[in-house]
């Protein structure tokens, strides 16, 4: 038992009982595992998520305000490394099972009992241990030989290869187009690992790791190539839209929780040509370059523009942002990066340092803050109130009132009707 690598798990279900009994009656401990923090609902789960950075969630598919599915895929956005195993009855099974794309572990079907539990956990133990195992040999195996590769590096890297009219040819040749009609768009890479000490330590295997990882998002090369891993990745531009962000951060969580390595990754533009190849990598290792390693991990070109080349003035405008969207239900990291034209990676690491918060609590605090000043100033119903302030549940808006302020919007009303009251006589 004292030999086991010990994973940390949040836990999240409505049901009372059924997620007391599991949080302190299952033997954590011996199957390997550090429980770290439980939730009732999936919106709190994900703040517990981002905020404690567990290796397994543990959640019912059935969930107040969002479904386990719907956490799955939000989960995915910010911690995409992470392992989920979903509990559902047997009605559910059917439904859980499209929820594969986003790294489910584990299915534990209803009704569950403690034993029944702790023997998939050893089950689920066992496949994180084999995630580590597969992902630390493939960072020390040879590097692969692929010839997608030996006729990319010359586009890649030299500034001076010629243009060649059967550059496409070539590419379908050697597999790294499918057809004479597969046309997709190109991003670049830049990936260097370090030591906690900062001390470069990259190594050529890490190609292969890169390319296991983005599989699940987009097609891909990797080479090594002058101390440091360069990704070549395809696809069309919203596959680029929905899952570059993401990579880049499973990448880096990778590297850090498997491998004990602090991870740079450095991201071109977008390119439809072989023949933009070489400005991508240029653009590439600028924004490497260009990277604060104390402000991030990832940095995307489009990063370095002049108005947010500053993390705190970004982290201001963004703020700024907030202030004027936080009552749009479907605001998100995601959504408002997209309105400050820089990547979610970027200005999820300026929030946290220079706000000193995540996102997440950030929104929640505005909302609150701005429902307590219209329950005090008018008369609005309480579902007006949630509704001008991002939320569409008014359940869910009066449990997340009262657990920020410690009252119900009711209760606050109540109290001020009575203050009033009693100043009148």
């Amino acid at each position: 038992m004292n030999n086991k690598n010990i994973y940390t798990v949040v836990v999240a279900d409505d049901e009372d009982v059924l997620r007391e009994a599991v949080c302190s009656m299952v033997p954590w401990g011996e199957l390997g595992f550090s429980l770290v923090g439980s939730a009732t609902n999936g919106l709190d789960a994900l703040v517990l998520v981002e905020k404690l950075e567990p290796d397994l969630l543990l959640t019912d598919i059935r969930m107040p305000f969002i479904s386990g599915i719907e956490l799955a895929r939000q989960v995915r956005e910010i911690r995409p490394a992470m392992n989920i195993a979903l509990v559902s009855g047997y009605d559910d099974f059917s439904y859980a099972k499209q929820a594969i794309q986003y790294n489910i572990i584990s299915y534990m079907l209803k009704p569950l009992t403690i034993e029944g539990i702790a023997a998939e956990l050893r089950v689920v133990h066992q496949k994180i241990d084999a995630q580590f195992v597969l992902f630390r040999e493939a960072s020390q195996a040879p590097a692969r030989q692929d010839k997608r590769a030996v006729f990319l590096m010359p586009l890649v890297l030299d500034e001076y290869a010629a243009p060649d009219p059967h550059t496409d040819a070539y590419a379908v040749e050697c597999g790294l187009l499918k057809d004479s009609e597969d046309k997709p768009f190109y991003t670049l890479m830049a990936i260097t690992l370090h030591d906690r000490q900062g001390a470069p330590c990259t190594v050529p295997a890490f190609a292969s790791t890169v390319d296991d990882l983005a599989a699940k998002y987009l097609r891909s090369v990797s080479f090594f190539s002058g101390g440091r891993v360069i990704g070549v990745l395809l696809g069309n531009r919203s596959d680029f839209e929905e899952y570059l962000h993401i990579l880049a951060d499973e990448i880096c969580q990778i590297a850090d929780r498997v491998l004990g390595l602090c991870c740079r990754i450095g991201v071109s533009r977008m390119v439809p040509e072989l023949s933009g190849l070489h400005s991508a990598y240029r653009e590439a290792m600028e924004a490497l370059m260009k990277a604060d390693p104390a402000e991030e991990r990832v940095r995307f070109i489009g990063d370095l523009q002049p108005a947010v080349s500053s993390g705190e003035a970004l982290c201001q405008r963004a703020l700024e942002m907030l202030d004027q969207h936080y009552m749009e239900a479907d605001l998100s990291l995601v959504s408002l990066s997209g309105l400050l034209d820089v990547s979610p990676n970027h200005l999820s690491a300026c929030i946290k340092k220079y706000a000193g918060e995540t996102f997440i609590n950030i929104l929640i605090g505005k909302r609150m803050d701005a429902a307590r000043q219209l329950l005090e100033t008018t008369g609005l119903r309480i579902q007006e109130v949630a509704g001008r302030c991002g939320y569409l549940d008014q359940h869910y808006f009066s449990y997340c009132f009262k657990k920020y302020t410690g009252e119900s919007p009711n209760a606050l009303r109540r109290r001020l009707r009575a203050g009033q009251a009693e100043a009148a006589q």
